[in-house]
């Protein structure tokens, strides 16, 4: 038996291609690779476009956290000071008070210093400022004292031997280093 094979209109695909039509398939080829790279590019543009506008945003958002932040920075500076200066009011209005007096005798005036400097010390504790007041044969401690004298003395080397002035931390930082004279090696 032999086989036929049914026939179509249909061009053999293997069948080689006249001049015209090999032209109108390139042009074909060409004009979808067109299109394909139109569209490609229109989503490139999209896509720039959107980054763009994504990076104007950041930008603008990263502008305005600077800004605050310069804000809140200044507002600190500005008033950092505030609640230690609203309590030493206080210890001013003492002072004015004792001044005020104008009989007061010998003990009263005491009484009043005393209890203006209690006022005092306790506004500058509240506030982290705190006292550097070696006790007698405390090591010497340069990040804290100031020895302002060697003197001999019958106690151990390096040691403090008295406070001339007492120092102040803030915060653990040395506001003032206590000025103190220290014994003298043996």
């Amino acid at each position: 038996m032999s086989q036929t094979t049914p026939h179509t209109d249909q061009p053999d695909p293997n069948a080689p291609l006249s001049p015209e039509e090999a032209l109108a398939a390139e042009a074909a080829n060409q004009a979808d690779a067109v299109a394909a790279l139109t569209q490609d590019l229109s989503t490139l543009k999209a896509q720039n476009a959107d980054l763009a506008d994504q990076f104007l945003r950041a930008k603008a958002e990263a502008e305005n956290a600077r800004r605050r932040a310069e804000e809140e920075v200044s507002k600190a500076r500005k008033f950092a000071v505030e609640s230690f200066a609203e309590s030493l009011l206080a210890v001013a209005d003492s002072l004015e008070a004792g001044l005020a007096i104008q009989e007061a005798t010998r003990e009263q005036l005491r009484e009043g210093t005393e209890a203006t400097l209690k006022q005092l010390k306790s506004a500058l504790e509240r506030h982290k400022v705190l006292e550097i007041n070696p006790t007698g044969a405390a090591k010497f401690d340069p990040h804290q004292h100031q020895a302002i004298s060697v003197v001999p003395a019958d106690q151990e080397a390096n040691t403090v031997v008295s406070v001339l002035q007492k120092g102040y931390l803030i915060a653990d930082r040395v506001l003032r280093p206590a000025l103190v004279t220290v014994a003298a090696p043996k």
